[in-house]
C-alpha cells in the first residue's frame, strides 16, 4: 500500500516549484535526513506489534522488517519503504485466501504456531511415501496423509508426534502407529494478523514533525 505525505510551507508542491534548483536540492536533502531517521522509529514501532501479535522464535523474523529510502535522483523527492523480504508475510498483514492454482494444498498438522520449511516439508513426504511408511486416508469428508512411526523417522517426525499428543492427549506415541501429518485442502484462509498500514499511517504526523524540525536546523 503506497501512502503519500503533504503539508503545508516548504514542502506544497506549488511552492517548491518556484525556489531556485539549488534551493530545491537542499530541502530534499533536508527530507531525505529526516525520513532516514524517521524510517527506524517507524519501522521500530511496526516490530513492536509483530512480537505481540506473532510467537516469535527466531530474532531474525522481527529484524526482517526494515526501513529502506529511495533517493536516487536529486530532483525528485525521496520514498520511503517499510518492508519485510519474509514472501508469507504479506498474507499475514491484508489476510486473504491462497489456493494451489487448481491443484489442492497439502497442509502440515503441525502445533499452533510452528511452522516447517516449504522444501524439508517436501522431502519428509517424498520420504515417507517412498518408504512406504506414508499413506492417505478419508476422515469426516477431509484426505489425511497419515505416517507410520518408526525408528527411522522418529527424528523427522519429532513435532508432528509433538502436536498429536497435544491433540490427543497422549502421554506418548508408541512405535509403528500412525499418526496425521497433513491435510489436503482446496484453499486455505487466513485472518489479518497485524495492520502494517494502519502503523505506518500511525507514524505520519511523528515523521511530518521529523521532516520540519529537520528544515528548521538547516535553516530551511
Amino acid at each position: 500500500m503506497k501512502l503519500s505525505l503533504t503539508t503545508s510551507g516548504l514542502l506544497d508542491p506549488g511552492r517548491l516549484e518556484s525556489w531556485v534548483p539549488e534551493k530545491r536540492r537542499a530541502i530534499r536533502k533536508s527530507v531525505e535526513t529526516a525520513m532516514k531517521a524517521a524510517g527506524k522509529d517507524i519501522a521500530e514501532a511496526v516490530r513492536n506489534q509483530m512480537q505481540s501479535v506473532f510467537k516469535v522464535r527466531k530474532a531474525g523474523f522481527i529484524k526482517s522488517m526494515r526501513p529502506k529510502l529511495y533517493a536516487g535522483s536529486l530532483e525528485r523527492f525521496p520514498a520511503l519503504l517499510i518492508g519485510s523480504k519474509i514472501p508469507w508475510l504479506g498474507i499475514h498483514a491484508r489476510g486473504g485466501t491462497m489456493t494451489g492454482n487448481g491443484k489442492k494444498l497439502l497442509i502440515p498438522l503441525l502445533a499452533e504456531h510452528q511452522r516447517m520449511k516449504r522444501k524439508e516439508f517436501g522431502r519428509l513426504i517424498a520420504n515417507l511415501l517412498d518408504s512406504g511408511q506414508g499413506f492417505f486416508i478419508e476422515r469426516n469428508g477431509k484426505v489425511i496423509l497419515m505416517a507410520k512411526t518408526h525408528q527411522s523417522n522418529n527424528s523427522a517426525l519429532r513435532r508432528f508426534k509433538s502436536a498429536e499428543r497435544q491433540r490427543t492427549g497422549a502421554k506418548s506415541i508408541k512405535q509403528g502407529q500412525a499418526i496425521p501429518i497433513a491435510v489436503l485442502l482446496p484453499s486455505v484462509t487466513l485472518r489479518k494478523r497485524f495492520d502494517l498500514p494502519g502503523i505506518v499511517r500511525s507514524q505520519l504526523p511523528k515523521l511530518t514533525t521529523r521532516i520540519l524540525e529537520q528544515l528548521n536546523h538547516d535553516a530551511l
